[in-house]
Order: structure tokens, then C-alpha cells, then sequence
């Protein structure tokens, strides 16, 4: 009773103060003080400051987040290029961890763990066929630098169980998927995401490429949901001369700051094809916007996501983290990059989270003249004075429609029951010496391999396993997207990234028109050198 009738008397003392300084945040404390206090049932204290800080963040915009301690350290990790643990490349397969490839260089294949081998226990506990979540298993597998974790492994061929003893070490995360000469004279680049190690791997992959002859490049931004601003500025260097404008950002209470080519780029003068699509977002429409607005290449897919916000972390004390929208992003031509979002709370975030559906539902995905843009979001480009738009993402110089004829819920469902990679794991560790033994070198494989009646037999098998109802008519129009990426995933395990995107960039249309825009003369129809 005295500890009420003192909460009650501190509570007075606080409400008389919040009334001589009726402000906001005296408001949001003498709430919290009561609540915490005086409320019938013990409270989380915590989950009531997070649900506080939540419920303002919603009101403000759609990019404006908070994230908890654990989830700052699971966001952060992609970017920063890197994590801490044993170096494998896996995929769960029927309870039980398998060694799709274990990184190059890293702790696992220092100890001769092997591409196939079968991860049964870490540390004395099974984590095969006892329905551990692969997030747990994750944990138990990442660890500090130099810690060490005892594996027991079961490989194809071996009688007993292998035991190896695996030295933690820093795993690098790549955000460069593939480089590679995809036609004579012409390179091809992906990036999936624009991290700290970047602008590295971007420069050695353009390196490489111009030894081996490239004059061209097409850089793949597609599905790159952006990441930092600084690799995005780095990138974009690369291309554009001293002084010309990269990107802008302006807000309330952000002056206007402008980001500028320093002119030291390596690849200036070659054509240049950018491709983006619906899911190309954030650091990539900046890139893009560059190039675009300075008539220094040509743009291949579809409009671009529009998240033109500029996001400033603000680290709290226990790890969590707000991202708090500051200012927006502009391209050179002075186009707002981000789309338009209105209303408040979950309606405007509902709202925002169904743009990408209602494009599709539009046609916009379809049909290039589906897309209408108000005159007053003309903007000229810097050089040759073309027309482009603002109003949120980047329209391309060059539409390419999404492709839905070879897409059909059978394929949709051998995918989500995780039967086509199942299927090529399955295969592969049936036939990994056959496959190493016939093609030493993936032009080889490429030119070669087939996916045949008998592999197409076992994957119909396994989907009727799964639950997969057999549609003859879907089949038969999935079936050449099927045998590629069955194929592709098969050069993935028996190389690495850039072998699985030199498979499936034959079904890619967008890459496909951007080599047609470079060997047929169209590109000098628009950017005139």
C-alpha cells in the first residue's frame, strides 16, 4: 500500500510538470510511468516502449522501421559482406543437412568436407531426422573466429560415420552473382545486392572481363533490392565523368547534398545496358537514374520498385535500431525516385505493400502503353534531352513484359515443395564422379548435358511424393523452364554462381533483348556517341 500511495505521489509530481511543459515526449513518459507503475497486472516493460516506438514509426512512411537487436545483427550481415561460422553452401533435404559446396578456401574444405557429404551431428547432438529448425541449426553451426565445432558427417560410399573437428573463421557473403562473356566483345555482370565488399567485387569482375576483351557490358540489377548508398556511388563512378552529378539528397531538416563522379571510373566510353525490373529498388534505381539521366547507357525490364527514401540508422542502447526516413533521393534530372504512398498506419502500408500487384493487375507488367505519365512529370535527360519520368522508379528505355507463358501453378508447386532442387541434389549425388569424370570444364557440360526422359521420370516420382498433382497441359509448358533450371542448378553445384546464371539467362528475356539491342544497332538509335 505505501508503494502505491508513492507511485501515486511521484505520479502527481510528474503529471503537474508534464502540464507546465505540455509538450510530446512528457506526454509519452508520464503514459509509460503510469502503465509501468500502476497497472492492474505485471507488464513488459520493454514490449510496451518497442509497441510505443512501432506505433510511431507507422504513422510516419512505409520505409521508417524499428528492428530488435537480433534482427539489426541479421540485416546487417548481408551487407556488411560476411559472417563467422564453418563455410558450406547447403540445403535440407528430408531432415538432414547436405553439402551443396563448401566454400572455397574456407574452414569446411580445409578439413576435406566435401561437396554431397551429409551433416548428421554438431557437437555430440543429432540435428538429422529430429525435425530441428534450420534456423537452429544455423546457430549451432556459426560461432565466433577461431572457435572450434565437432561435426559428425555421413558421405556417400563410407561405412562409418566421419568425424571432423571445423575452425571457425570469417565466411564471406559475395553480392556479386556472376561475371562472365556472355557473347564476343560483350561482358555480363549481376549484382543482388549493393554491401561493403561491393564496389571490390565489381572491380575485379570488370578487370577480368576487359582482359579477356570486353567493349561492352550489361550490368544486371534485376530483383536487386539496393542496400548501401556509398557502393551504389562507387558503381556509378565507374561510368560516368568528373563532375557529373550521381544523386542528390534533400528533406526537411536534411539540406540538399549532392553525390559526384570523380572521373577516375574504369569503364566510360563502352556501351553500357543496365537491366531492372518491378523487384530493382533503392540503390539500384540510383545507379540506374545515373546512367539513364546522363544518356550514358540504355535501360532493359520494367519500371523499377520506386523506394526513393533515405533511411538514417539510430543505434539504441540495448542493439535495436530505428531507421528513421530523413530525406529523399533525386536522380540527376531532378526525378523524386520514390512512388507515392498516402494515407497512415496499416491502411497506407497495406496499400504500399499491394503496388506491386496492382501494376500486374493493371498490365503494367504486360504492356509497356499500360503505364501513363502526367506531363508534369517530364523531366529531359542532361545530354541528349530525352524524355524520361518521374513519379517513382525508372521506366526503361527499352519494356520487356514479364513473362507468364511458361509459368504455371505445377511448376509454382515442384518449386514451393522444394522438388527442383531436390531433384538435382538427388542426381548429383548419384552421378557427381560420372558428371566430373565426362565434362572437365563447364563449356563442355554446357554445350553437352541434357536433361533426359529418365532424370524428368525420377522428378515426376518425387513430386507425386510430395503431393504434387500431375497437369499434363502445365507440364508440357513448364517443361523447357523446368529442365533449365534443373540443369542450371546442376552446373551451380558442379561450378558456382555465375555457371547457374550462364544456364538460365538463355530463358531470360531481358538479357536476351539487351543483346539484341547491342548486336542489331538499336542502341545507337537512342544514345547517339
Amino acid at each position: 500500500m505505501k508503494r502505491l500511495i508513492l507511485w501515486i505521489v511521484c505520479l502527481t509530481a510528474l503529471t503537474a510538470q508534464a502540464q507546465r511543459n505540455n509538450t510530446p515526449i512528457h506526454k509519452l513518459q508520464l503514459a509509460e510511468f503510469a502503465i509501468s507503475r500502476l497497472y492492474v497486472d505485471t507488464v513488459n516493460e520493454d514490449r510496451l516502449v518497442e509497441n510505443a516506438i512501432i506505433g510511431m514509426l507507422e504513422q510516419l512512411d512505409p520505409h521508417s522501421t524499428y528492428n530488435n537487436a537480433e534482427e539489426v545483427k541479421a540485416m546487417n550481415e548481408p551487407l556488411q559482406g560476411g559472417f563467422e561460422g564453418i563455410g558450406i553452401q547447403f540445403q535440407m533435404i528430408e531432415d538432414t543437412l547436405l553439402v551443396i559446396q563448401p566454400v572455397s578456401g574456407g574452414p569446411s574444405e580445409k578439413v576435406g568436407i566435401l561437396a554431397g557429404d551429409r551433416i548428421t551431428q554438431v557437437n555430440d547432438t543429432a540435428i538429422a531426422g529430429v525435425k530441428m529448425s534450420t534456423e537452429d541449426i544455423m546457430k549451432r553451426l556459426r560461432g565466433p573466429k577461431d572457435s572450434k565445432v565437432r561435426l559428425g558427417i555421413v558421405r556417400r560410399g563410407v561405412n562409418k560415420l566421419l568425424i571432423f573437428t571445423v575452425k571457425r573463421d570469417k565466411i564471406p557473403i559475395y553480392s556479386l552473382d556472376a561475371s562472365y562473356m556472355i557473347a564476343p566483345h560483350i561482358g555480363y555482370i549481376r549484382i543482388n545486392r549493393f554491401s561493403a565488399t561491393t564496389y571490390e567485387e565489381f572491380a575485379e569482375a570488370l578487370a577480368k572481363l576487359q582482359t579477356a576483351g570486353m567493349k561492352d557490358l550489361i550490368l544486371d540489377l534485376q530483383g536487386n533490392g539496393g542496400g548501401y548508398l556509398n557502393a551504389a556511388i562507387d558503381i556509378a563512378n565507374e561510368f560516368l565523368e568528373q563532375k557529373e552529378l550521381i544523386v542528390y539528397t534533400e528533406g526537411r531538416a536534411a539540406k540538399r547534398s549532392n553525390f559526384s563522379a570523380q572521373g577516375n571510373g574504369h569503364f566510360r566510353k563502352g556501351r553500357l545496358v543496365v537491366l531492372v525490373d518491378e523487384y530493382s529498388a533503392s540503390a539500384s534505381e540510383i545507379v540506374t537514374g545515373a546512367v539513364q539521366d546522363w544518356d550514358r547507357g540504355v535501360v532493359v525490364g520494367r519500371r523499377t520498385f520506386g523506394k526513393g527514401l533515405v533511411q538514417r540508422p539510430i543505434n539504441l542502447p540495448d542493439g535495436s535500431m530505428i531507421r528513421l526516413t530523413i530525406a529523399r533521393y533525386y536522380t540527376p534530372a531532378g526525378r523524386c525516385i520514390q512512388k507515392p504512398y498516402n494515407g497512415e498506419g496499416n491502411d497506407m502500408h497495406e496499400q504500399y505493400a499491394k503496388d506491386l500487384l496492382n501494376r500486374f493487375n493493371h498490365g503494367e507488367l504486360m504492356h509497356a502503353d499500360s503505364i501513363h505519365f502526367p506531363d508534369s512529370l517530364k523531366y529531359r535527360t542532361k545530354r541528349l534531352q530525352r524524355t524520361v519520368y518521374g513519379g517513382g522508379g525508372i521506366m526503361p528505355d527499352f519494356f520487356v513484359p514479364i513473362d507468364t507463358t511458361r509459368y504455371t501453378d505445377y511448376h509454382r508447386n515442384l518449386v514451393a515443395q522444394g522438388v527442383i532442387i531436390r531433384s538435382t541434389t538427388g542426381y548429383i549425388e548419384h552421378h557427381r564422379k560420372e558428371l566430373q569424370r565426362k565434362y572437365k570444364d563447364f563449356n563442355s557440360f554446357n554445350q553437352k548435358f541434357e536433361i533426359d526422359d529418365a532424370f524428368m521420370a525420377d522428378m515426376r516420382t518425387l513430386a507425386d511424393k510430395e503431393g504434387v498433382k500431375f497437369d499434363k497441359m502445365q507440364y508440357n509448358r513448364s517443361l523447357p523452364l523446368i529442365k533449365t533450371q534443373l540443369k542450371a542448378l546442376i552446373a551451380r553445384d558442379l561450378w558456382d554462381m555465375s555457371e547457374y546464371y550462364q544456364v538460365m539467362n538463355i530463358t531470360n528475356e531481358s538479357v536476351q533483348q539487351a543483346l539484341r539491342v547491342l548486336n542489331e544497332g538499336t542502341y545507337e538509335k537512342v544514345i547517339a556517341q
